[in-house]
């Protein structure tokens, strides 16, 4: 019989630990949603620079969709063209 401890660290090992910021907990929410928990730090950092509006549709885009091997590469591919397309248009006004 295993130990209540040795059963929680066995699901999920390698969260971040001292999460103060909210910028910091959403970033977690992004890996641990799309799958990439190995890139905690890469989306807590998206969290930080990037709009919520633009990273919660590219978010609803990965989840959207399902032939995905990688939703965190969709994601990133999708953040992308949103940020480019905001550049074009900031550009254009």
């Amino acid at each position: 019989m295993k130990r209540v401890g040795q059963i929680i660290s066995e699901q999920n090992p390698q969260r971040p630990k001292n999460l103060s910021k909210e910028f910091q907990v959403y970033g977690v929410f992004l890996a641990e949603s799309l799958g990439d928990t190995k890139h905690y730090s890469l989306y807590i950092k998206l969290a930080k620079q990037h709009d919520r509006k633009v990273l919660e549709e590219a978010l609803n885009f990965a989840k959207d969709y399902h032939s995905a091997k990688s939703k965190g590469k969709v994601f990133m591919w999708k953040l992308t063209t949103l940020l480019n397309n905001q550049k074009v248009s900031r550009e254009g006004s």
